[in-house]
C-alpha cells in the first residue's frame, strides 16, 4: 500500500543527511514530551536521602503523589525545556556522528560494517553526543530537583536558556560541563548494553514463533533490553545526578569526583542506593525508544510524501 511504499523509499537514502539528523532530534524531543515525568521522578528519587538526611521518597508512587500534591500536575513537567534541549543537542549529534562514521566504514559497494565496527561507531557517537548535550543535562537535573529543595535553596531557573546563562554567569562557563565524565560514561554503558542485548532479544522473540516483526516485538525487545541497560547504567547515572546538582560552598564542592560519590553513597545510604529511581528509569527507557522510532518513521513518511515521488 501507499504507507509501505513511502516507508521503503525512506529507507533507500532518499532523505538528505541534514534532514535525517534533524528528524533524529525531533523524534527524541517528541518522545521526551511523554516520558518527562518519569525523568523528574527518577531525579527526585536519586537525590532523596543525600547529605545524610532521611529519604523523602521511598517509592516512585510516593514521589509522584508528593510532586502532584505540593507542586500540581504541572510540577511533573518541570524541566521540560531542558529535556527537549537535551534531545535536540544529544540525539541530533549522536545520529549525525553515527551516520557519518557508519557510512565511512561501509564498503565501496555499500556493505555495512561488522558488529565491532558498528559498536565502535555507536560508542563514539554516544560519547560525542553526550558531551555536546551535557549543558542541557545539568540544566535538566537542577530544574527537576528544584521543587524538592527548601525555598531559600532553589535556583528557580525560568527555562533552559535562563539556566545556561545563569550557570555561565554565576558559576563559570565550564560548570555547564560539570559531571561530563559520568555523563559520557553513562552514554557509553547504555550504548553497549543496548547493542549487546536488543538484537539478541529480538531474534529470540521472533524465533519463538509468538512474535512478528512489528511494534509489539520492538516494544518487548526494548523493555527486556532496557532492564539490562538500567541495571548496568544506574550507578553511573546517580553519580552524574549528584555531581551536577551539588553546590560549591566557599570554594569547596560537595563531592570531589565520581569515586567520592560512590564511596559516600555506599557508606551513608547502602550499596543498593546506587539503584535509586530504578522504576521510573526503567519505565522510561523502553517507551522512549519505541516512541522515538515511531515519531522518526512518521517524519520520514511525511517527508517522502511531500518532497519525493516514487519512481
Amino acid at each position: 500500500n501507499e504507507y509501505k511504499s513511502y516507508l521503503r523509499m525512506a529507507s533507500n537514502q532518499n532523505i538528505p543527511k541534514p534532514v535525517k539528523f534533524m528528524f533524529g532530534g525531533l523524534s527524541g524531543m517528541g518522545a521526551t514530551v511523554f516520558v518527562q515525568p518519569l525523568d523528574l521522578l527518577k531525579n527526585r528519587m536519586q537525590l532523596s536521602g543525600a547529605d545524610g538526611v532521611a529519604r523523602a521518597h521511598k517509592t516512585v508512587f510516593h514521589a509522584g503523589v508528593s510532586v502532584v500534591k505540593n507542586e500540581g500536575v504541572r510540577g511533573l513537567y518541570k524541566g521540560l525545556s531542558a529535556g527537549l534541549a537535551r534531545q535536540l543537542l544529544y540525539t541530533t549529534t549522536r545520529v549525525g556522528v553515527y551516520t557519518t562514521l557508519f557510512e565511512a566504514m561501509s564498503g565501496p559497494d555499500g556493505t555495512p560494517p561488522g558488529f565491532f565496527a558498528k559498536a565502535g561507531c555507536a560508542l563514539t557517537a554516544g560519547a560525542i553526543g553526550s558531551f555536546v548535550g551535557t549543558p542541557a543535562e545539568i540544566s535538566l537535573i537542577r530544574m527537576t530537583a528544584d521543587g524538592s529543595l527548601p525555598i531559600e535553596k532553589r535556583r528557580n531557573y525560568k527555562n533552559v536558556i535562563d539556566a545556561f546563562s545563569r550557570i555561565a554567569r554565576e558559576e563559570g562557563v565550564l560548570t555547564l560541563w560539570r559531571g561530563c565524565g559520568p555523563t559520557v560514561g553513562r552514554a557509553m554503558v547504555v550504548n553497549i548494553a543496548q547493542l549487546v542485548t536488543y538484537s539478541s532479544v529480538k531474534e529470540k522473540l521472533l524465533a519463538s514463533g509468538y512474535f512478528k516483526d512489528n511494534i509489539v516485538c520492538h516494544f518487548s525487545s526494548s523493555m527486556i533490553s532496557g532492564l539490562v541497560t538500567t541495571i548496568a547504567s544506574m550507578p553511573v547515572d546517580i553519580c552524574k545526578t549528584r555531581i551536577q546538582n551539588m553546590k560549591v560552598v566557599n570554594g569547596v564542592p560537595e563531592y570531589k569526583g565520581a569515586v567520592d560519590v560512590f564511596t559516600k553513597i555506599i557508606k551513608n545510604e547502602g550499596l543498593f542506593a546506587l539503584w535509586k529511581g530504578f522504576t521510573p528509569y526503567y519505565a522510561r527507557i523502553g517507551p522512549h525508544t519505541v516512541l522515538m522510532f515511531i515519531f522518526l518513521e512518521q517524519l520520514n513518511i511525511g517527508y517522502m510524501r511531500l518532497f519525493v515521488k516514487e519512481k
